[in-house]
C-alpha cells in the first residue's frame, strides 16, 4: 500500500467515524431533551393543579373569613382583607411563573431541530466520505474534500436560515416574550 492510498485510507476512516459517532451522540442528546420536555411538563402540570388547589382553598377559607368579619372590629376586617389580597397575589405570581413552560418547550424545540440539522450535516459528511476510492491520488482527494467543505457550509447555512431568530427573554420578568 503506497502512501497516498495510506491517506485517502485514513482521510475517508477519520470522516466516516465522525459522521458516526457525532450521530450516536447527537441521538443520545435528542432522546435526553425529549425525556426533560416531558418531565419538565408533568412538573409543571403538577404544580399549576397544585397552585389552583391551593387558590380554590385560601378563596373558600376567605368566605368563611369573611362571615366571621362581619361581626369583628374594623381594624381586624381591615389587615384581614389586606393579607387576602395578598396572599391572592402571590398564588396568581407564582401560577404565571409557571407558564415558563412554552419558552422552555420552545426552547427545547429549537435545540432538537438544531440537533437534526447537525446530524443532518455529518450524514453528508458520512456521504462523501464514502465516494473516497482508497487508491485516491493528491488531486481526487483534494476535490473531493473541497466538494464535501462546500457541502458542510451550504447545510450549516441553511440549518442557520431555519433558526435565524435568537431567544431574546433571559429573565421571566423580563415581559419580553419575543421568543421566536
Amino acid at each position: 500500500m503506497t502512501i497516498k492510498n495510506s491517506l485517502a485510507l485514513e482521510i475517508k476512516k477519520l470522516l466516516t467515524g465522525l459522521s458516526e459517532h457525532g450521530s450516536q451522540h447527537l441521538s443520545e442528546i435528542e432522546t435526553d431533551l425529549v425525556q426533560t420536555n416531558i418531565l419538565l411538563s408533568e412538573a409543571i402540570e403538577k404544580l399549576s393543579a397544585s397552585f389552583m388547589a391551593i387558590h380554590e382553598a385560601v378563596s373558600a377559607q376567605q368566605q368563611m373569613v369573611d362571615a366571621l368579619l362581619a361581626q369583628a372590629p374594623a381594624a381586624a376586617v381591615g389587615e384581614l382583607k389586606t393579607k387576602a389580597a395578598q396572599i391572592d397575589q402571590h398564588v396568581n405570581s407564582a401560577v404565571t411563573g409557571l407558564q415558563f413552560q412554552d419558552m422552555t418547550n420552545q426552547l427545547i424545540g429549537r435545540a432538537m431541530q438544531r440537533l437534526v440539522g447537525v446530524r443532518d450535516v455529518l450524514e453528508v459528511l458520512g456521504t462523501h466520505s464514502a465516494a473516497i476510492p482508497g487508491e485516491a491520488d493528491q488531486n481526487q482527494l483534494q476535490n473531493l474534500l473541497e466538494q464535501a467543505n462546500a457541502s458542510l457550509k451550504t447545510q450549516s447555512i441553511n440549518l442557520e436560515n431555519e433558526l435565524w431568530k435568537a431567544v431574546r427573554q433571559t429573565h421571566m420578568e423580563s415581559g419580553d416574550v419575543e421568543l421566536f
